[in-house]
């Protein structure tokens, strides 16, 4: 419905004349234009030949009258040959074909001209007669005259047709004779001069209008067919707010009938015949802005077209006073916007508001709040979670967090408000008005009680906990961030003081928490200043009373604390991730003072569960063989139960590189924690060390006793040896050393952990044949590796 004038790219340079170096589609339409007018040539041939046959009448001549009939039939002959032309015009398709008609053509209207000729010239010869001659001579040159205006368009033609004319012409004045027919001759010169001139120019003209026209033909048609291939609407308005243009694209996003789209329709007529906005409320409302937008209005406008569609209609001003508008459908965009701000305000996971949707709103509510309305923050941390994401895979773990998120939603109702901040942490925001402490209670419990019912996740049994840390507002803080500050606080001391319940803060809970960060950032600078210290506990071979085994265990000298306790640093050490650097530092250092111990002593090293995650533990371990040049059966590595009972492809691996290695593996504390039989025969084991509980009870009965030797002859028989940890007294010594299937014995009867020079007299001491004797030692706890990594 609309043109567009786009200047050609030869337009202003120079056309070459020659047909055949035009294209083919020009070459045709100069061709073409031979025969347009056929009844120019009807006419010229009628008159000629009634001329011819006046001359033969009036001169009474034969040879005339051949003429005017060879004039018949060669103008006979010509007009079939358009009319065969005609015929065959759609089906040329090529540039020889259209020449082997121009050569047809030319040769025809050459012949029939030198026919026309040779009556001027027999007009001269037969003939005195000036009137004859006159006849003859003035049929010819008017015939010749009306070359520059029919067959202009062909060089060629034009060139044959003065030569077939102008030559008996000439011929016929030279053989006249007298003085005022050579002066005829030498006019004649010039005129043909001007009739191939005037053909020359005609046909240049045709040229530039013929390409012209072709070069606006496909303008146009590249305009329509980008214009329709835009992936944007477009709409034009004139000066006058009338449609001028209108794209495919435009009239299918509107939902517009082609039909109806017309040059000169209003803005509103548009939007009125559109099927897009036929369900819009308040059309003229639409239809107003959008008129302020053609009158220049900055600004996009996005409006609802249909059902879950919407369009961006942008519109620019032109310099004629018109505009453009730009039509998109922007609903992938639109739907991309809403999922960001849904990702920016809601846990993509369990669809709970996250940490910002939670903030904000926290800080709408203490800001509108009245002084005397209570709220309640409380952090919701799930215990025993991170247990099912290790041993059921993070998918399981998704689930949970899901399923937790719906017991979650049934027990808070508004205004009260539940996010998810991240991890297995949960965030309630409980509006308590002027109601006590009962309330917040009853919700607390409620969380604990249902998020604790037992959860079937992937056709697993799956048993979780909830502790609860709460902090109130206004008595806690009139602050977002302190509040859940405080709240966290809350959450860490019912973490530390037992799982399953919950606490208020209370404004002693932040010195603990400040002592804490000061813990942790002494244990950052004491690894880098080498602060800490191993100590050595060493086994006794019940049969050979010699020393077999040294167990390597942490200590931290801290420069003002003094000696730090490893319950207290250890988990600290897990919280700030440092715990595997520690246990690579354990690693190396006794592999290193173990070297320099006899043949027979081997050095033990505590692995604790967080090491079997590290990637690098078997390298680390290979490194620190090398390093020392320790053989590999002189290292054992201790393991208890909990990183058995993992029992995942990264445990069996670890393992099994370990005792590929060469080194020794011992389970630590046995009888502890699930005291699965299983672990010692579906695992590479060496050693079993049976936990010090058994040892400290032998007193109680016989049940412990029992036991102990069930524990120590199932490990013997399946080829283990066997350690008793724990021994503090003779009377204990005595009745472990009854039991022939227990190998070696540790305990204070024997030694305390001792520095490096001590343990290396001790060594020195009991590591030969010489006799041993149990003197004891202070007791003062052992550290365990598998705690301190």
């Amino acid at each position: 419905m609309a043109t567009a004038m786009v200047k050609p790219a030869h337009q202003g340079g120079s056309v070459r004349r020659d047909a055949s170096a035009v294209p083919l589609e020009v070459y045709g339409s100069l061709f073409d234009a031979l025969h347009e007018i056929a009844a120019s040539l009807y006419i010229g041939t009628l008159a000629t030949t009634i001329a011819a046959l006046i001359t033969a009448w009036w001169a009474e001549s034969w040879i005339l009258l051949g003429f005017a009939v060879a004039i018949a039939v060669a103008a006979s002959v010509r007009i079939r040959g358009m009319i065969a032309y005609g015929r065959a015009r759609p089906s040329l398709r090529s540039a020889e074909g259209l020449k082997a008609w121009e050569r047809r053509y030319i040769v025809g209207s050459t012949v029939y001209l030198a026919i026309m000729g040779g009556w001027c010239l027999a007009c001269f010869m037969v003939s005195d007669d000036p009137f004859v001659r006159l006849f003859g001579f003035a049929g010819v040159v008017a015939y010749m005259v009306g070359v520059s205006g029919r067959n202009f368009a062909s060089n060629a033609l034009v060139t044959a047709q003065i030569l077939g004319g102008g030559i008996p012409l000439t011929l016929s004045l030279i053989y006249a004779g007298p003085l005022y027919y050579t002066i005829l001759v030498l006019v004649l010169v010039p005129f043909f001069a001007s009739v191939k001139l005037i053909s020359d120019r005609l046909r240049k003209q045709l040229l530039d209008a013929v390409i012209s026209a072709r070069d606006i033909t496909e303008l146009a048609a590249r305009f329509t067919t980008a214009l329709n291939n835009m992936p944007h609407g477009l709409l034009m308005f004139d000066a006058e707010r009338k449609l001028v243009v209108a794209n495919e694209r435009l009239i299918e996003l509107l939902g517009i009938s082609r039909a109806v789209v017309v040059a000169g329709m209003s803005p509103a007529e548009l939007l009125t015949a559109s099927h897009a906005f036929s369900d819009t409320h308040d059309l003229g409302r639409f239809a107003a802005e959008f008129e302020r937008r053609l009158s220049g209005v900055p600004g996009e406008l996005i409006v609802e077209a249909g059902r879950d569609r919407w369009l961006s209609l942008t519109a620019r001003p032109m310099e004629n006073g018109g505009s453009v508008v730009i039509a998109e459908d922007v609903t992938e965009r639109r739907t991309s916007e809403q999922r960001i701000h849904r990702l920016a305000r809601f846990d993509n996971l369990t669809r709970l508001p996250n940490r910002n949707s939670f903030h904000e709103h926290l800080s709408d509510v203490l800001e509108m709040a009245r002084p005397e309305e209570q709220f309640a923050v409380l952090f919701v941390d799930l215990d025993e979670f991170k247990q099912v994401n290790d041993t059921l895979g993070h998918p399981a773990g998704d689930a949970l967090l899901c399923a937790v998120a719906d017991r979650m939603r049934t027990i808070i109702a508004a205004p009260d408000v539940v996010a998810r901040f991240g991890g297995d942490e949960f965030v309630v925001l409980q509006y308590l008005g002027e109601r006590d402490l009962a309330a917040l209670d009853d919700l607390a419990r409620r969380i604990i009680e249902t998020v604790s019912k037992p959860y079937q996740i992937e056709g697993q049994h799956v048993i979780i906990g909830a502790s609860i840390g709460a902090a109130l507002a206004p008595r806690d803080g009139s602050d977002p961030d302190l509040l859940l500050k405080n709240a966290d606080m809350a959450l860490y001391h019912t973490k530390s003081n037992g799982r399953g319940t919950w606490r208020v803060f209370d404004p002693s809970m932040d010195a603990e928490v400040q002592a804490k960060r000061a813990l942790e950032m002494d244990l950052r600078r004491a690894l880098a200043e080498g602060q800490f210290e191993l100590y050595y506990q060493p086994l006794i071979n019940l049969r050979t009373k010699r020393v077999t085994t040294c167990e390597a265990l942490i200590r931290w000298n801290h420069p003002e604390r003094g000696l730090i306790p490893p319950g207290k640093f250890i988990p600290a050490a897990e919280d700030i991730g440092i715990i595997n650097e520690m246990g690579d530092w354990v690693i190396r250092t006794a592999t290193k003072e173990c070297a320099s111990w006899p043949e027979t002593v081997r050095v033990a090293v505590n692995l604790s569960s967080v090491q079997f995650r590290h990637s690098r533990l078997t390298a680390v371990v290979a490194e620190a063989l090398a390093e020392s040049g320790l053989s590999p059966k002189r290292l054992e590595v201790e393991i208890t139960e909990s990183v058995l009972l993992r029992d995942t492809p990264g445990v069996r691996t670890i393992l099994g590189e370990l005792v590929a290695q060469g080194v020794r593996i011992a389970l630590d504390d046995f009888g502890t924690g699930y005291s699965g039989l299983s672990y010692l025969h579906t695992f590479p084991l060496n050693k079993v060390k049976i936990d010090r509980s058994f040892v400290a009870q032998l007193n109680s009965g016989d049940r412990s006793l029992t036991l102990l030797k069930g524990v120590a002859r199932l490990s013997s028989s399946l080829g283990l040896s066997v350690a008793v940890e724990g021994i503090e007294t003779q009377e204990q010594l005595e009745i472990i050393a009854a039991e022939d299937t227990v190998d070696e014995v540790q305990g204070y009867l024997f030694s305390m952990p001792l520095p490096v020079a001590q343990i290396r007299k001790f060594i020195a001491v009991h590591a030969d044949d010489s006799d041993l004797s149990f003197t004891g030692g202070n007791p003062g706890g052992k550290m365990r590796q598998t705690e301190a990594a």
